[in-house]
Order: C-alpha cells, then structure tokens, then sequence
C-alpha cells in the first residue's frame, strides 16, 4: 500500500519516467512511480522500442566507455563520429529550423553524459550492427549518427530501468492512473490516483509528468492530427492516451509544439490495432530505400532514396496513410532481400513472393495489376546504373525523368525472385505536447515555470515538427528524465 506522502511522484514507468525516478532518488529518499498499466504491460512505448540512441560521440574511445568493444570489432568497424554540430544541425534541418533552439542545447550536449549515467545504473549497450551499418570490402561503417542501442531493445532498456529503480528502492504502484494534479495558489502539490476503483490522493513537493503522448486516443488524434488519423494502428502502448498532457493543461499548463504533427512509420498491413509485446517493433519495415514502394493504384509516391532510413522513416507513414486505401506495397528483388533487415523474416507478416512482376503484380490484394507493371517498367528505365551502388553512403544512384524521382540507392527490380510487403501506418508518439524550459520545468500560460511540475518523455513539445530524427526520442526521455527528477527531488527542499 502506497502512502500518502512522498517526495517525488513520477507518472509514467517507461525510459523518461525511470530515469526520472533514479535521478530524483539520488537525491531524495521517498520516490513513487505511477504506472497505469499492469507490471507485465509497463513500460509505455519503451518496451516497443527498438532501444537506438542518437548521442554525441568524438570517435571509437566514446564508444568503448558505453560498450564493451572486442579487439575485433575495433579491427572490422569505422565508427566515425557524431559531433555536437552535426547533431544541432540535424535537429534544425529535419525540423524546418522549428525545434526550441534552448531543448536541443540540453539535449545535445548531455546526450552522451546521460548515456553513460544510464550505464551506471546498469543498462547495457551494444553497437547497432545490421540496423545501422553495413559490411562493404570486409568493413562495417556506420551512418546516420546512431551508433548504439540497448541490450535487449525496448524490452532490455525497461527491464534494466526498473531493476535498477528496485535496487533504489524506488516504489513503483502499478494499475494506478493519474486523474489530476493536486494543486493551489503556490503550485503542485501531489497526484489524484485512481487504482481498483478507489480514488485517492498522494502528496509530494515535486511531481513528474513523463506517461507519453496520445497516440492511443482514437478521439484525440481526430481532433488534433486531422481526418484520417483514427484509422492508423497504434505501434506501442494502448495506455498512452494523452492522460498527462490533459492534466497539465488543466493546472494551465501552455500547450507546445506541432499539435498536427507526429512520428509515424510504414507498419504491417494486417498489424493489430496496439502494439503487441509477443511482437515488438518487429511490425515496423524500414528497408524500403533499397527498393520501391507502391501505393493500390501501382504507383510510386516517394522518394525512398531522399535520405538515410533515420531521417525519413517516421514521416513516411504519414505519407502512406494519405493513399487510397491507407496502405501501400515495399517491392525488393534477388539482389536486396539479403540487405533487408530482421523484422521482415517474422512469422506474422504481410508477404507475397513469385518469380515474374506480373505474378506478382497479380497477387497483391486491392491494388491495380497493370499500373505495378507499368510502374516497374518505366522505374527500371530510369535506374541510373552507371553508378555504383552502396548502401553505407548517400550513393547519389538515382533515377531520371521520373515524376517521383528516387535520390539515392535506385537499383533496378529485375531479378526474381521478387518480393513485396504489404504495410500501412503505424504511429509511435506525437510532436505536440507540454512547454518546459531546459530544466524541464512546465511552463503556464503566462510565461511562468508552475512550482512543483515538471515533464519529459513523449509529452513534452517544440522538440519534433513534421519529422524526426532516428533514435532521438530514447535520449530526449533520459536527458528530460534525469534533469526532471533531480529538480523535482530539489524542489522546496
């Protein structure tokens, strides 16, 4: 049974909530940990995460402190670097120059600082091998900027969090949904928490929001992201409903960031409605720059080869729910399947195979036969094959005189057999959310920090506008996370 007064409450139990939690600990002795869900469904959308971390790295001796690297993979591996620049730089140019220049500068520069906390509090991390590099001449190189991942993905990183929050004697009450925020004249003052039918109120100098955004209401994303957003599967947790956002806001808290705007991906056709923890990420399928997609009227639509895989992925969904039908078609031939990445080898997912493109044309469901072979005769055409394919740099093989042009990695589909995949949209989390200043403070209405309140994770905006990104969203949550709760843990103390 919980009591009725602590000095820190989180709401939420996923990566930005326990690292939350763990940095208020170090610095309080009474920690709660509100967590909606039941203990084998906790988490939120860090169990469904792949586990990536977009972080500043100076070369291989940064990444030999967050990984225990072998003499071989030092021999075998270009690591490269990912500087501080080339991360502001990204922020701004995948987010139209929209992001809050004052988040990306707390997120930037304590990317690897917090990263390396996190491995003290034992969470492990390994190189992204096969996601995120390539073996080309008897050598990995890496791209994109992300580099590591954690042990075990998703289901890795919130297993590692929680054991360590036990070990810190952190409290985690589970099936209990924060209702509202406690709150008078001088601020926050405590959490309204529902659990098996009973409503009661529980006491803290310091509460912190991090239960994501509200990808999972179907009424929300309607009103918010625009028509035909009720019809797009949610990838993660059917628990993150828009409960701490609705909260703050009625304490007046100012609403931030692209409202109309979220993270979403090219996701199994025939997917379940919620993410499903048997499957994971595994419904996701982002190696469609090595082929090309296809909407039911067997037309190209995008440019798969506009960008590496991270800095297009999660607006692609989006780009694929606007088609008719909400669905579309990956097409890869003989000479790509290998680079393909795992989650197209599951057991549940949506595939046809044959050795002709008319056989196959012919057996892909509610799309237009003639337009995908007419489709695939012009795109063939166009493959500039001159140019050397490699899929470990922006390769500039391309495609000319096409209407929808492909930038990058445009290899010819010509060689069975030949396979496709059918996918829709699935949405991760959304962009809009709570202001906070860079001590994750929730900002008012009125321009002012409400005492007591503060946030990180998925809820909070002006981080992501139209597009992310890779593994970006992990960091944000450690970084607000562990600032959140050392200031929550400071509050009034």
């Amino acid at each position: 049974m919980a009591k009725d007064v602590y000095d820190v409450i989180v709401v939420g139990a996923g990566n930005a909530a326990l690292c939350a939690a763990l940095s208020a600990r170090e610095r309080a002795p009474e920690v709660l940990v509100l967590e909606r869900a039941s203990r084998e469904e906790r988490g939120g959308n860090s169990q469904f995460t792949a586990g990536g971390m977009r972080i500043v790295y100076n070369g291989v001796e940064d990444i030999d402190r967050l990984v225990d690297l072998s003499d071989e993979e030092r021999e075998i591996t270009d690591f490269g670097e990912y500087t501080s620049d080339q991360y502001f730089d990204d922020m701004g140019r995948i987010t139209q120059y929209r992001c809050e220049p004052d988040l990306v500068e707390a997120l930037v520069t304590r990317s690897f600082p917090t990263v390396e906390w996190m491995k003290s509090k034992g969470v492990r991390f390994v190189p992204i091998y096969g996601r995120q590099a390539f073996k080309v001449d008897g050598r990995f190189k890496f791209w994109g900027g992300v580099t590591v991942e954690v042990a075990g993905g998703g289901p890795g990183l919130v297993d590692s969090l929680h054991a360590a929050a036990a070990q810190a004697g952190v409290e985690v009450l589970y099936e209990a949904r924060a209702m509202s925020l406690l709150q008078d004249d001088d601020g926050v003052h405590g959490v309204r928490v529902r659990q098996s039918g009973r409503t009661r109120d529980i006491l803290a100098r310091g509460v912190v929001l991090a239960s994501g955004g509200f990808e999972a209401n179907t009424e929300w994303r309607t009103r918010y992201l625009g028509p035909g957003w009720d019809l797009a599967k949610v990838r993660g947790s059917r628990f993150n409903t828009g409960d701490g956002i609705r909260m703050a806001l009625d304490a007046g808290a100012s609403p931030a960031g692209n409202w109309s705007g979220c993270h979403a991906v090219a996701w199994d056709r025939n997917a379940p409605e919620f993410g499903d923890l048997a499957v994971g990420d595994q419904f996701q399928k982002h190696s469609y720059p090595w082929g090309i997609v296809l909407n039911s009227r067997g037309r190209r639509f995008l440019d798969e080869g506009a960008e590496f895989r991270n800095y297009t992925y999660a607006k692609y969904g989006g780009e694929i729910l606007s088609q008719p039908g909400q669905f579309a078609w990956q097409v890869f031939d003989a000479k790509v399947v290998h680079l393909l990445r795992d989650e197209y080898r599951i057991r549940r997912v949506t595939k046809i195979r044959a050795d002709t493109i008319e056989e196959l044309a012919a057996k892909m469901d509610d799309t237009d036969a003639t337009g995908v072979v007419a489709t695939i005769r012009d795109y063939n055409a166009a493959v500039r094959t001159d140019i050397p394919f490699d899929p470990n740099v922006k390769d500039g093989r391309c495609t000319e005189g096409l209407a929808v042009p492909k930038s990058n990695w445009a290899n010819t589909v010509d060689e069975p057999p030949f396979e496709a995949y059918g996918v829709t949209c699935g949405i991760t989390f959304t962009f809009g959310g709570l202001r906070i200043n860079p001590r994750a403070q929730v900002i008012d209405t009125d321009g002012r920090a409400i005492p007591g309140l503060y946030a990180a994770g998925e809820l909070v905006g002006g981080l992501f506008y139209f597009n992310y990104p890779g593994a970006t969203g992990l960091t944000s949550g450690a970084v607000f996370g562990r600032i959140a709760g050392a200031a929550a843990a400071a509050a009034d103390a």
